[in-house]
């Protein structure tokens, strides 16, 4: 049983950052839920920064207890789980950027182990879901965020971190049929973009009407959507306002506090995903006190909580 060092032992500001101090483990026998980063943000559209996001997470994520009281469920000692460590990364190089990060996630896949991401700009989410598939078979997503990310090119160039849920699309990696993005809101490059989620055949709720939705419609409408079939969980950390989460790349403003933002994650419990992540936070341009790393951190623990829950 992997578990946290016991905080009435070593004070939590103490020992190595990994998230929230895990033993920093690379033997996955025996574990159920692996933590791991993704630091990368060379696929950025506007503020870079992301590539310092899994240690400014990890650094959040000292506070983090054992227990969740939302979810009535035991956590840390109950689930086995670990900090796996970093993805190698290359530096200006996407290409060999994605397929060293997918070789990295492949182990995890394979094993029984969930695997938890923290990016990391989202183009890193395609690498997860290349490793994801090729155990899984082709996957649906649950997609929280402002943007939809289905644009074809990002300055007539195929990978960035706006376009890689069409590639996932195009590689046979995700099954539009199964898709559902969450809480899109914020300007447009033009009235065609709105038609490019339904083009593809993905849903899409947008956060004017999201935020009309109980938690308990929410995950109505996840489940009609992507059946019983593997799926993965995708949290971009600006679907949260900037109000409350303003280290990321692309704000934007109008959307979910966090309160709000937890009670739809919190929604999703009862679903059974393959893999979570959560991406996009940039510690420059954090508010005092760390709030986005902050938020991040719980996006973690809410998803180990899930784990938890499908493993009781």
């Amino acid at each position: 049983m992997y578990e946290p060092w016991n905080a009435f032992e070593a004070p939590r500001f103490t020992g190595p950052r990994t998230y929230a101090r895990l033993p920093y483990v690379k033997d996955l026998a025996g574990v159920d839920a692996a933590v791991f980063g993704l630091p990368w943000d060379g696929s950025t559209s506007f503020r870079s920064g992301a590539r310092f996001g899994p240690e400014a997470v990890r650094s959040a994520s000292g506070m983090i207890r054992t227990y969740n009281h939302a979810l009535r469920v035991q956590v840390f000692g109950e689930l086995s789980s670990i900090d796996y460590g970093d993805a190698p990364t290359a530096p200006g190089y996407v290409v060999e950027t994605l397929e060293r990060m997918e070789e990295f996630v492949r182990p995890i896949a394979e094993s029984a182990a969930v695997p938890i991401g923290i990016g990391g700009d989202h183009l890193v989410t395609l690498a997860e879901l290349r490793a994801l598939a090729k155990v899984h078979g082709p996957l649906g997503l649950v997609h929280l965020d402002s943007h939809t990310d289905l644009w074809d090119a990002y300055n007539g160039l195929p990978y960035a971190h706006g376009t890689m849920f069409r590639r996932a699309i195009e590689e046979g990696v995700l099954v539009p049929e199964r898709m559902i993005q969450l809480g899109m809101r914020g300007p447009l490059y033009g009235e065609d973009d709105e038609a490019i989620p339904d083009a593809l055949g993905v849903e899409t709720v947008g956060w004017l009407e999201l935020a009309t939705m109980a938690p308990a419609a929410v995950l109505e409408r996840v489940r009609a959507r992507i059946g019983d079939g593997p799926t993965f969980c995708t949290f971009d950390i600006d679907f949260v306002d900037p109000a409350f989460a303003p280290g990321t790349g692309t704000p934007e403003v109008g959307g979910p506090s966090s309160h709000e933002a937890l009670q739809i994650y919190r929604a999703l419990a009862p679903v059974s995903f393959v893999g979570y992540d959560v991406v996009e936070v940039a510690p420059q341009y954090d508010g005092p006190g760390q709030v986005t790393a902050l938020m991040a951190s719980m996006v973690v623990f809410e998803a180990l909580s899930q784990i938890a829950l499908q493993r009781r």
